[in-house]
C-alpha cells in the first residue's frame, strides 16, 4: 500500500487516465469520497470530440469533491477533480498552471493521457502520482513511463479487474510500474492521502 505520500507534501498532482468503461471506474473511485487529495486531481476520459460532455455533472451527483471541466490559465487547487474537455489535451505546468491545446492527436485521440502524463513527468518528477484505469488502445502507456523514469509513481488497474484491459495492459508492457491494484485497493490508496480528520 501506498505511504501517505499527499500528506507530506512528497505528492503535488494526481493524473488519471481511463477510456472504454472509465466512466463507471470514474463513479466508483469518487463515489465514497468526501473529500479529495490535498493536492489537485487531472483526469483524462476519452470523450466525443462531436458532443458537450455532462461528465462533470454526471461525477458531481456521486461525490462530494468538486468537479469541473478544466479551463485553460486556471491555477489548479487542491482537492478539486479537474476533467480534460472533449477535443481538447490537458497539460499541467510547473505552478500548477493548467492549460488547454488542440495540437495533433496522440494515439489517435485528443484529449489524450501521454500528452497530460508527459507534462506531468516533466514539471512534478517524484512528486507525481498516475493511475491507468479501464480503456481500449495504449493511451497513458508511454505517459506512465515518462513518469516513472522522473521518478513518480504509476499505478494501474488490474487488467483482470476492468471491463476494458487494454490500457491497463499496455501500460504493463510498457515497462515497470509500482502497483497493479483493483479499483477498489485505488481508492483506498488516494483515500490514504488525505487526513483523516479533513474528511466528515
Amino acid at each position: 500500500m501506498a505511504p501517505p505520500g499527499c500528506i507530506d507534501e512528497s505528492c503535488a498532482v494526481v493524473a488519471i487516465a481511463a477510456s472504454a468503461g472509465g466512466v463507471f471506474a470514474l463513479l466508483d473511485l469518487f463515489g465514497s469520497f468526501t473529500s479529495g487529495p490535498p493536492v489537485p486531481t487531472l483526469v483524462v476520459q476519452h470523450l466525443s470530440p462531436r458532443h458537450r460532455t455532462v461528465l462533470d455533472a454526471v461525477l458531481q451527483r456521486r461525490t462530494r469533491v468538486p468537479v469541473t471541466l478544466a479551463r485553460d490559465g486556471e491555477l489548479a487547487a487542491a482537492g478539486r477533480v479537474y476533467l480534460a474537455p472533449p477535443d481538447r489535451h490537458l497539460l499541467i505546468e510547473a505552478g500548477g498552471t493548467l492549460r488547454l491545446a488542440d495540437t495533433e492527436r496522440v494515439n489517435l485521440v485528443r484529449p489524450a493521457a501521454d500528452r497530460l502524463f508527459t507534462s506531468i513527468a516533466e514539471h512534478y518528477g517524484q512528486r507525481a502520482w498516475v493511475f491507468v484505469l479501464s480503456g481500449t488502445g495504449r493511451d497513458g502507456a508511454q505517459g506512465a513511463q515518462a513518469v516513472k523514469d522522473s521518478g513518480g509513481t504509476v499505478v494501474v488497474q488490474d487488467p483482470s479487474t476492468a471491463d476494458y484491459p487494454g490500457m491497463p495492459e499496455a501500460t504493463l508492457k510498457a515497462g515497470p510500474v509500482d502497483h497493479v491494484l483493483p479499483l477498489h485497493a485505488i481508492e483506498t490508496m488516494i483515500r490514504s492521502f488525505t487526513r483523516p480528520d479533513t474528511e466528515s
